[in-house]
């Protein structure tokens, strides 16, 4: 159970980058509770992306910023530099993870124990997983697969999402109210992910709000980080 509730709503989204800010007001208006995951190598770093022929700004905050940003959320390993972790050697695997867990694990003044896979589900495998659940401190690790269901996990190191937000829009909104409605005796978790920079592709954020809005303020629903919802710490 999740704080004596039988459901839990966790958010998690990738790279570290200035329009978390921004999102972080909205989880804060409706208190939820996100984690980030965070490269530390890239920190600092500006940058921008083209995604459907959108070019969205793509800009590390410093590492001095990141203690201050992300207060009251999670703080979670993307890896140093968001490589393919399956083409790497099993050395480099273990020194992207691990370094960068403890640069955050600094920076954030507590031990950072969660992770997303950098790329995506189709560049890490069972071994990448492996290697990371034996030989760091990471105690879960999440996928790009979307589930579309709620059901627990026993492999936190292969831990898969119920929703991307970005790209299933109509399944975040029909999977929340499927979850809102839902009356459960088993342990049930409502799982969303994605990238901040999205948002600023369709200028989707009054629709995201529109979501945290619904999906929030339910008294039989827990609202965590996916450190509190999955390891229960």
């Amino acid at each position: 159970m999740f704080n004596g509730k039988m459901k839990a709503v966790t958010f998690s989204y990738d790279d570290g980058v200035t329009q978390d800010q921004r999102l972080i007001r909205i989880f804060e208006k409706y208190d939820l509770k996100c984690t980030f995951n965070l490269n530390s190598g890239l920190l600092g770093k500006p940058g921008s992306l083209v995604r459907e022929d959108v070019t969205v700004a793509h800009v590390k905050p410093r590492p001095c910023e990141v203690r201050g940003i992300y207060d009251g959320h999670e703080i979670a390993v993307h890896t140093l530099t968001h490589p393919a972790l399956s083409h790497l050697s099993d050395e480099d695997v273990v020194r992207e993870v691990e370094e960068d867990r403890i640069a955050l694990s600094e920076l954030a003044g507590y031990e950072v124990v969660g992770m997303a896979y950098p790329g995506g589900t189709h560049v890490m495998n069972e071994h990448v997983a492996d290697l990371i659940r034996t030989r760091t401190g990471v105690k879960y690790a999440r996928t790009t697969t979307s589930t579309h269901n709620f059901d627990l996990q026993q492999n936190l190191h292969i831990f898969n999402p119920t929703v991307y937000h970005h790209v299933e829009w109509d399944k975040l909104f029909e999977l929340g109210e499927k979850f809102i409605s839902l009356q459960t005796d088993v342990p049930q978790i409502y799982y969303i992910w994605g990238h901040a920079y999205e948002f600023d592709i369709h200028g989707d954020w009054d629709r995201f709000e529109e979501f945290c809005r619904m999906i929030s303020g339910h008294r039989d629903i827990f609202y965590g980080t996916n450190r509190e919802v999955l390891l229960g710490e």
